[in-house]
């Protein structure tokens, strides 16, 4: 929402109930004050009047009085239960007052003394019987259309609201726009007295129909000042104040599984962040969709909610084209975790699409939302819109912390690539798929782009689809650079077979090796017998050798005892 203004709010205000509409009015309509709708033929006034007064009597307790002065009061009842408004139990039960207003021209005498007095007093009586606190006039044009006279119309204008804020009522003053350049109502005076002014327009551009809401005018109140996209459904009016989020969500800290755990991995193994906005771009075929089924499939699997936007395929297509890969979206959309909305672009204008997207997260609350594919809204709307679309819708989902996934068809040539550049910029994490050509055929590959906040790989990587979902590999690089499919194996078979050859190699050179060690070691072990042989025949004859010099001094020891010669003679 846009940053409403610190002072104190003073001016009182009646909420209208309207989805939407009070947020950037910051509480609703002045209150006992009248507020002028004012729109062309279709744009919704009597819707909004309408729903202002039921949403009032049902909600706030506050009765309400509708006079029309256009549809009778059969019409109303029987247009609006078609809508889900149940007039005619509220008439029963006080709280809504019906009066229709027959106006013809022919009856209307104009004099410089006419004037809306019998209106005032059938009005007051309607608000005294219930004690109406709400009032809806539909439409000025009908109640004026009598009247040729300038002065006497605008001084009776003014009469009634002046009437109006005199009673102290919140009134809904409906009108239809002006024909006149910068004019919002056809006498061009209704906006001066009203204290608030609301416009709604209904404009068809290349055959989209868009209907938007301003307001122009709120005295005494700061307001959203921005055209908000709306629509008319089943239960009222639903008001998409998207243009107005800021910057100041809260983050988490928190991860998520891509459901693919390998790829789980490259996002420092634990996944995306919580509230994040995720960007899978890709040329056609290269399985963007499957990346952001399988994400979709693990968030259920979790037990929380996801949101399926898809611009090119039917919810049953999707679920049917999943199961060739082992993954059965069914149980999911049974079971109410998953919802699938399906719509083709050019159905609604581009606000009308995130309106309606809105919607379904309001009710929904989902925990993951998931966009296949964005590039399909240039149709209805040119790159630079759709981009400020997106940036909208990027930071109301983060503001409620919901995690998003976008996937975007990237064609071929430089404007593509510039185009993918703008809208990656919102993101915070951006996938690249590509197919890469070699061999005669193609193969799919991914990269991080970027990831901001954590640590991620910037290799890329090949992947298949199997029985069993996504399945990330290794991508080989060769000499001849990135090799994927089936260059990539048959690399790997001649890397396998090179590998065996100098393994039986290395088994034969062991071979060799022990070979010539046993052959070493017998050599030498020969010789140590030979040396120990040697050492014996040497110690023998050492030993020989001093048993004779034993011998022959003994002997001569003898010989000179027995000569009577002196002992300590030695030769």
């Amino acid at each position: 929402m846009e940053n409403r203004p610190h002072h104190t709010e003073t001016l009182p205000k009646s909420a209208t109930g309207i989805r939407g509409f009070d947020e950037f009015t910051f509480g609703g309509l002045p209150k006992g004050r009248p507020t002028l709708v004012t729109g062309g033929a279709g744009s919704g006034k009597t819707m909004f009047g309408m729903e202002f007064l039921v949403r009032g009597a049902t909600q706030f307790g506050e009765p309400g009085v509708f006079f029309s002065f256009e549809e009778s009061e059969k019409d109303l009842i029987s247009n609006f239960k078609s809508l889900g408004f149940g007039l005619e139990k509220l008439q029963q039960e006080q709280k809504i007052g019906l009066d229709y207003v027959h106006i013809d021209r022919t009856e209307i005498e104009e004099t410089g003394e006419y004037n809306l007095e019998g209106l005032f007093v059938r009005l007051g009586y309607a608000i005294d019987s219930i004690g109406a606190k709400r009032v809806v006039l539909d439409t000025l044009e009908a109640l004026f259309s009598g009247f040729t006279n300038e002065m006497i119309l605008r001084s009776e204008i003014r009469r009634l609201f002046r009437w109006i804020k005199d009673r102290g009522v919140t009134a809904v003053v409906t009108g239809e726009r002006g024909s006149r350049e910068g004019s919002l109502t056809r006498h061009g005076l209704e906006e001066y007295v009203s204290d608030c002014v609301i416009v709604l327009d209904h404009r068809i551009e290349e055959q989209v129909s868009t209907r938007r809401l301003r307001v122009a005018k709120y005295r005494g109140s700061s307001h959203g000042s921005n055209e908000y996209p709306f629509l008319l459904e089943e239960g009222g009016i639903f008001v998409l104040p998207i243009t107005s989020v800021g910057l100041d969500y809260e983050v988490s800290e928190d991860r998520i599984s891509t459901g693919i755990p390998r790829l789980d991995t490259m996002y420092d193994g634990k996944g995306y962040f919580r509230g994040s906005s995720v960007l899978i771009s890709g040329t056609a075929g290269t399985a963007k969709t499957t990346m952001a089924a399988q994400f979709a499939n693990s968030t259920c699997n979790n037990g929380e909610r996801c949101l399926y936007c898809a611009f090119e395929e039917s919810s049953n297509q999707i679920v049917r084209n999943m199961r060739s890969i082992g993954l059965d979206l069914a149980p999911h959309r049974e079971s109410g975790l998953l919802r699938f909305v399906s719509v083709r672009p050019t159905t609604y204008g581009l606000e009308t699409h995130l309106s309606t997207m809105f919607r379904h997260i309001s009710e929904f609350e989902p925990s993951v939302v998931v966009l296949d594919p964005i590039t399909n809204l240039i149709s209805i709307g040119g790159f630079d819109q759709v981009k400020s679309a997106l940036m909208r819708m990027v930071d109301l989902l983060k503001s409620k912390l919901i995690t998003s996934l976008f996937t975007s068809l990237l064609e071929c040539g430089d404007a593509s690539e510039r185009r993918q550049v703008g809208v990656s910029s919102l993101m915070d994490t951006w996938m690249l798929l590509k197919f890469v050509e070699s061999g005669g055929e193609t193969n799919r590959t991914l990269n991080v782009i970027k990831s901001r906040g954590m640590a991620h790989s910037n290799q890329l990587r090949e992947f298949v689809l199997t029985g069993k979902g996504i399945d990330i590999i290794d991508v080989y690089t060769g000499p001849a650079g990135v090799m994927t499919g089936t260059a990539r194996a048959s690399q790997e078979a001649r890397e396998k077979a090179e590998s065996l050859r100098e393994e039986q190699e290395m088994e034969r050179k062991k071979r060799e090796f022990e070979h010539n060690l046993a052959a070493t070691e017998a050599c030498i072990a020969e010789m140590r017998a030979k040396m120990d042989s040697d050492r014996q025949e040497m110690e023998r004859f050492i030993a020989e050798h001093e048993s004779r010099k034993t011998a022959t001094f003994q002997n001569r020891e003898q010989m000179a005892n027995l000569r009577k010669a002196d002992k300590d003679i030695r030769e």
